[in-house]
């Protein structure tokens, strides 16, 4: 049965929830990341099911509400990717304290951001024992929204090829008016003069919003990645409108072949056909056929090894 945790991280206090099957002797674990905005302990709809899942297959699940959401304290508009690591950090010796719980054979997953998160939780520290991204961007966010935007407005009704061009252009001034630290007011005009598709867009950021952007769009996940010491899962779906899964594959499989890079620190691809950034069939509807166990196997097989 699920039950209702918090810990602590630096003053922050986190709410999550927590299921540990009981199997008569400790079992592995995972900390479920969520992705970008305000993402609660589910992910929206996104984590119950494989939750569920994952407890059946004997795995201990903990999952927990980004500062400011839910019963977390603090904002997720005023964190970094550091803040949000540390967070996940503190979630894994948490579950790894649990009663029933194999402490040595607690991983993180993160989905989307999550991902950004997750590596570089796990590059921070060298006990982790397996991470997995799910739907996670081998590039920066900016780059990644450069992407969605791309595919968002070419599937927009009555826009031609050269008006997402401008748009585009209109993405890549900002993106530069960003990293030269620029002031809300002077992004917005950029965004406005000349008025292209991206402008709609836009004017749904804020200033507080603009300032998180800032902090957040040149973060590379590489470096984080280079630097891992224990296997790593991607899971990408080929339909993911969000994500360049291919250009994500190939800088994760550069990555694994770094220097930096430890022994242990093995790359698995899963990519699942005709899903979605949720790694969903039918519409959104359903998981990818053998996803969950495919998830629950690659978990099992990190862990089976794995002392107490």
């Amino acid at each position: 049965m699920s039950k209702n945790v918090t810990f602590t991280n630096a003053g922050v206090v986190l709410a999550g929830s927590l299921t540990v099957p009981d199997r008569g002797a400790p079992v592995p674990g995972v900390v479920m990341v969520g992705g970008s905005g305000p993402s609660d302990r589910d992910n929206d709809t996104h984590f119950p099911p494989i939750r569920r899942h994952l407890v059946d297959a004997g795995i201990a699940v903990l999952s927990y509400d980004k500062r400011g959401v839910g019963g977390s304290s603090s904002d997720w508009l005023d964190a970094t990717v550091d803040d949000l690591a540390t967070d996940a950090a503190a979630a894994l010796d948490f579950l790894r304290a649990q009663p029933g719980v194999r402490g040595g054979a607690v991983g993180l997953f993160g989905h989307s951001e999550g991902g950004w998160v997750v590596l570089r939780a796990t590059a921070l520290r060298a006990d982790v024992p397996w991470v997995i991204t799910n739907s996670g961007p081998g590039m920066t966010p900016a780059a990644q929204d450069r992407y969605a935007l791309a595919n968002l407005l070419r599937k927009s009704e009555g826009i031609t090829d050269d008006e997402v061009d401008a748009a585009l252009a209109a993405y890549d001034r900002i993106t530069e008016a960003g990293r030269r630290d620029a002031p809300f007011a002077e992004a917005a005009r950029i965004a406005q003069s000349p008025p292209t598709a991206f402008s709609e867009h836009a004017a749904e950021v804020d200033e507080r919003y603009w300032n998180f952007l800032k902090r957040k769009q040149d973060h590379d996940p590489i470096p984080d990645a280079s630097r891992l010491h224990c296997p790593h899962l991607a899971i990408f779906g080929t339909d993911d409108e969000l994500v360049p899964v291919a250009d994500s594959i190939h800088h994760f499989a550069a990555a694994a072949h770094h220097p930096d890079r430890g022994s242990r620190a093995t790359l698995t691809v899963e990519v699942f056909p005709g899903a979605d950034h949720r790694v969903r069939t039918g519409g959104g509807t359903r998981l990818a056929p053998g996803y969950l166990d495919t998830l629950a196997r690659w978990i099992t097989g990190r862990t089976a090894d794995q002392a107490t």
